[in-house]
């Protein structure tokens, strides 16, 4: 049988490792799989199309889709990297700032408005902390570098203010005093070697985190797999193939993390632990879930936000995110 020959790009982890080292292989197709870490491949895809399946960004999925007259990806709902982001908020310790509401007033930066991490840090300071998004003097810039740019043509609501600081770093910023506080699922390079004046917002992010989760039902997805449209056209079949591939490797890995007869993870009671935390979000449900079905909620919310934020021109609905060979399950 002759196999549709096709490159993907994705970071490593563990519920992708069998899929990427070959074990496990999409029916008719032939994968040449190249891992790199998320920022490239999510730039490289972004300026070029020069893979064939990719890792994406979330929210840059969405904007295309909600924004393009002619949207040239297709995405599966397989969710590589999902993180709650409690913990991308630092803070100036000299700014005054004692919990989230103090935020409200404050000169907040961000690497980009339409990041997956900082929309979903929006949509919780406006929803859950009560944080007016036109309270906060909004600055764009790279974290630990000058330069970097917002990926998309963005619609602001009404009265929020965002400037751009082209020749500073977020982190820079922050440790001198010029920002408040700063969002970001890289931390700064002056929180790392323990600049004295940053910390983090929240002295136990995983506990802040747990709350959240317990309030929303939200488990933030930040990035999520496309394929280049023509391909899928021309062959609609790619995308369940993947899925169920994507699935495969999914399980043989949570097999080994729950294996006790060796240790899959480098970490005393690795299958005691793995089991205590996932239960915290999935309850005795199904761990890391893909679909739309069993995600709706967090997608959802998720959609809402970034057209709240402008970085959707339109309210896109869930099922408007994957084609229907996605969406239907096989029953026998």
């Amino acid at each position: 049988m002759t196999r549709l020959k096709m490159t993907m790009a994705i970071s490593d982890y563990a519920h992708t490792v069998d899929l990427v080292a070959g074990r496990i292989q999409p029916v008719g197709i032939a994968l040449n799989i190249l891992s790199y870490s998320f920022e490239r491949v999510g730039l490289r895809f972004a300026q070029s199309r020069e893979f064939d399946i990719a890792e994406f960004s979330f929210a840059g999925y969405c904007a295309h889709l909600a924004n393009s007259d002619r949207p040239d990806l297709v995405a599966f709902p397989v969710f590589p990297s999902r993180v709650f982001r409690q913990s991308a908020f630092y803070v100036n310790g000299e700014s005054g700032i004692a919990d989230v509401g103090d935020l409200a007033g404050k000169r907040i930066g961000l690497p980009q408005w339409s990041q997956t991490a900082t929309v979903y840090a929006k949509g919780y300071l406006q929803h859950q902390a009560k944080v007016p998004l036109d309270s906060v003097d909004w600055v764009q810039a790279g974290v630990n570098s000058p330069g970097r740019k917002e990926g998309v043509a963005l619609r602001l609501p009404a009265g929020v203010k965002l400037r751009t600081e082209p020749a500073r770093s977020l982190s820079d910023m922050l440790a001198c005093g010029d920002l408040d506080a700063v969002i970001s699922a890289r931390p700064p390079d002056s929180y790392l070697q323990g600049h004295p004046s940053v910390r983090r917002l929240f002295a136990d992010p995983r506990a802040a985190e747990e709350a959240y989760f317990r309030q929303t039902g939200i488990f933030p997805i930040m990035h999520i797999m496309v394929v280049r449209r023509d391909l899928f056209e021309a062959n609609r079949w790619i995308l369940r193939n993947l899925m169920d591939a994507f699935e495969e490797a999914k399980r043989n890995a949570l097999r080994a993390m729950d294996e006790i007869t060796t240790s899959y993870l480098p970490i005393a009671w690795g299958p005691e632990e793995m089991r205590r935390l996932n239960s915290v979000v999935f309850g005795d449900g199904e761990i890391w879930p893909y679909g739309l079905t069993r995600n709706r909620a967090t997608i959802d919310a998720f959609l809402g936000y970034c057209h709240e934020q402008g970085v959707t021109h339109r309210r896109l609905a869930p099922e408007d995110l994957f084609p229907q060979e996605c969406l239907q399950d096989v029953v026998i």
